[in-house]
């Protein structure tokens, strides 16, 4: 009789989902759920399967909690983590751009799939898989049918944009939202072996229903090369086309107008998901579904994606487990950071099913436009950019210094598990200073920060006081070993200067007259032959130098004892 009323629950409670959000329509149909449809689901669910649990792991900029939905979790939370730890674990992560929503449907076939599998030990085969039903709240619920032109379906959907009107797939390492400090609780406490972001594409017209983006080879370690291009790639790709008829394809990069012309891997940096789960370790997809398929199909390729994901890891999990650890390990153990990866001049080639692209006279302006012909198919190999080299490189501290007053920073480099000393007396440290000799800002706001680029900077060694309060970093954890060097190296992109948090270091305080002045400077020229000898000679073959009195007063002051030493140095120390 128990029995009977339990099953009896059960099916009540799934026909109350099915009321809600008809579960036909998931794989089937032209609608994607709402918020509160979503969330239906995923509380019915939870509240009749123990090893389905659901976590607040934070709050968005809207307000409204973001989830984390956990398949074969344990008794408890605490159990459901410690566990994470030696399973292996995947993350999907759904409704960063909430106009792109086939991961929040293909994410609630995948839990379905996942409660009706009767047998117990196939069921405990199953990795931990982390949820995230729809990250970007906000503009999940700012629903409308319009703002992606470029898109067929679903009928009504999200806006790209945050309640902060943020990208949120911008907003990895600057943590500007609410939601990120959520995603890092999420990933941190999961450290997932696998990774993937669901996406829809823009760009150029093709017959790949899937494209994805996988972790940039050449920034891999060689156990990571060999697992992620030798073993998974080549799994999903048969596996998706054999077993589900989606032939899928690397992201369409251009180089050009259209992909004939060739295409190139995608760089991510750590601005992206894909560039911030790449350094911790993290086995990265992101997936992006054609935006011109039906709606229907764009969800089933993300859903096939994730099915075959989760069936390599249940045969070869632990295998990946081990893999980073050993990819952490070699890495950890680097001198030299490389970074600042372009394309190689020279390309291989892919080959590609494509359509052919025409130039037309357009009907509204006087230009010709690009249309891509569906019936002109073509199949031929292309030029691709896969390979990348490291322009640049710096020497590894054994510790960075990050001065206390540096809050924010701090905050961040904790939320993402970031080992911190706390000085606690004043001491005097030899360390190196980095002082940016150079950049250029952004004109107009990225993503609500003025960036900046083409950065250079200049290396002092120096005995230094720091004070009570002011944090050491040990370079000795191989989880956060990568991850600290691109945020703190203040050349590489997405780094904490990359996106403006040091700017008040970049404006001097004090000036000077030039009345008072010009009695010191030439005291200071009388005083040191090999500074006046520079002078001159900057004089004589500079002739704007030359005509401008205020740059030649500037020159000596920059000279001078009364110059600020703090002038555009960071707050930034490296120890070695």
């Amino acid at each position: 009789m128990v029995r009977i009323f339990f099953l009896g629950l059960v099916f009540s409670i799934i026909n109350g989902v099915i009321s809600q959000f008809p579960l036909s329509k998931i794989l089937q149909g032209n609608v994607t759920p709402t918020y509160a449809e979503m969330m239906h689901f995923y509380d019915s669910i939870v509240a009749v399967h123990s090893d389905v649990q659901m976590f607040t792991v934070g709050y968005s900029d809207y307000g409204l909690p973001i989830h984390l939905v956990v398949l074969n979790a344990a008794a408890d939370s605490v159990r459901t983590f410690e566990k994470a730890k030696t399973h292996p674990v995947l993350m999907i992560n759904n409704g960063i751009h909430p106009g792109e929503p086939c991961g929040i449907d293909a994410s609630m076939q995948l839990v379905l799939d996942y409660v009706q599998i009767a047998d117990k030990t196939q069921r405990a085969a199953f990795p931990v898989v982390g949820i995230i039903p729809s990250y970007n709240l906000g503009g999940m619920m700012n629903r409308s049918s319009f703002s992606r032109a470029n898109q067929d379906g679903p009928e009504e959907y999200g806006f790209r944009g945050n309640a902060k009107n943020l990208d949120l797939n911008r907003d990895f390492i600057k943590m500007d939202s609410r939601n990120m400090a959520a995603f890092a609780k999420a990933f941190h406490t999961l450290d997932p072996d696998m990774l993937i972001d669901t996406h829809t594409t823009n760009g150029a017209d093709y017959p790949y229903t899937m494209t994805y983006i996988s972790p940039l080879y050449d920034r891999l370690t060689p156990p990571m090369q060999q697992i992620v291009y030798d073993e998974i790639l080549p799994f999903l790709s048969h596996s998706m086309v054999s077993k589900w008829g989606y032939d899928i394809f690397p992201y369409v990069v251009m180089v050009g107008k259209t992909p004939e012309k060739g295409i190139k891997a995608f760089n991510a940096s750590g601005m992206y998901a894909q560039g911030y789960g790449e350094l911790f370790h993290t086995v990265t997809f992101t997936t992006e579904a054609h935006m011109l398929k039906p709606f229907e199909e764009r969800v089933k390729s993300t859903y096939y994606f994730c099915v075959d994901a989760i069936a390599w890891l249940m045969n070869n999990g632990q295998n990946l487990k081990n893999t980073r650890a050993e990819s952490r390990r070699l890495a950890s153990q680097k001198n030299t950071f490389q970074f600042d990866y372009q394309a190689r001049e020279m390309h291989d080639s892919i080959y590609f099913n494509g359509y052919k692209a025409l130039e037309e006279p357009s009907k509204i302006t006087t230009q010709p436009r690009l249309r891509y012909d569906r019936d002109q198919p073509f199949s031929q190999y292309i030029p691709y950019f896969f390979q990348y080299d490291a322009k640049k490189s710096v020497k590894v501290p054994k510790y960075y210094l990050v001065e206390g007053q540096e809050s924010a920073v701090i905050s961040r480099l904790r939320q993402n598990g970031v080992e911190l000393l706390i000085i606690e007396n004043d001491t005097v440290v030899e360390a190196e200073s980095l002082i940016v000799a150079s950049f250029e800002s952004s004109k107009t706001p990225y993503e609500g920060r003025f960036i900046h680029s083409n950065i250079n900077v200049e290396r002092e060694l120096l005995q230094r006081s720091f004070k009570k309060g002011d944090v050491i970093i040990p370079m000795n954890d191989p989880k956060t070993f990568d991850f600290l060097l691109n945020v703190l190296e203040p050349e590489v992109s997405s780094s904490y200067f990359w996106w403006g948090f040091f700017d008040s270091y970049m404006m001097q305080k004090e000036y000077f007259s030039p009345y008072i002045f010009e009695e010191i400077a030439l005291a200071m020229l009388e005083n040191d032959k090999a500074l006046e000898k520079e002078f001159r000679e900057k004089q004589a073959a500079d002739e704007d130098f030359a005509n401008n009195r205020w740059e030649q007063l500037y020159f000596l002051y920059k000279r001078s004892p009364y110059f600020e030493p703090s002038y555009r140095r960071l707050p930034i120390y490296k120890i070695y």
